[in-house]
């Protein structure tokens, strides 16, 4: 099997669990195919030749995606009947799509591994594929690209000021005259 094939099923489960995200009603549905949908681009990252691309990609948008998941419940200040409601969201049955889209991930992985064949460069395709390591990375995102990322940095710290300020529980009235 070709390292092609494999990035077209990771790509194809990209997509797939990318529409999944955008057209899933329920946000905890969303929230597991968007973690499905990172872990396949992580792997096109690592079949195009950049596997730090595809470590960031897991730790930092996949891991940081649940982070900020279990982060926004403790800041939305949860109930009793919400909680209740998210039990009888997390069934069984919403965990089939993901898993199953998972499960393929896991086997191109394995098969990569196995193989013992360097993916990211055929000495036969016409496209010549460079390795992009952490220090390139670094030099790109520190160098002509640094306005973009404290843009970004910037971005995200609003959001989040935002995030706490919308969830933030207002203070209660107490009237004057007793309570009446």
């Amino acid at each position: 099997m070709s390292a092609q094939i494999l990035f077209y099923i990771s790509g194809s489960i990209a997509i797939l669990a990318s529409l999944f995200v955008v057209t899933n009603k329920n946000a905890v549905h969303a929230l597991l195919y968007l973690v499905v949908s990172l872990l396949a681009l992580a792997m096109c990252f690592y079949l195009l030749g950049a596997p730090f691309a595809a470590a960031l990609q897991i730790i930092v948008y996949a891991g940081a995606i649940m982070v900020l998941f279990v982060f926004a419940v403790m800041i939305f200040n949860i109930n009793q009947t919400d909680i209740d409601r998210e039990k009888h969201w997390l069934t069984w049955q919403s965990w089939v799509g993901p898993s199953l889209l998972v499960m393929v991930l896991l086997a191109e992985i394995v098969f990569v591994i196995l193989s013992n064949q360097n993916w990211s460069t055929n000495p036969s395709s016409a496209v010549q594929i460079e390795l992009v390591d952490a220090r390139a990375v670094g030099t790109l995102l520190f160098g002509p690209y640094l306005l973009a990322v404290e843009i970004a940095s910037f971005l995200l710290l609003a959001g989040l000021v935002g995030g706490y300020h919308l969830a933030k529980e207002l203070p209660k009235r107490t009237t004057k005259d007793g309570g009446r």
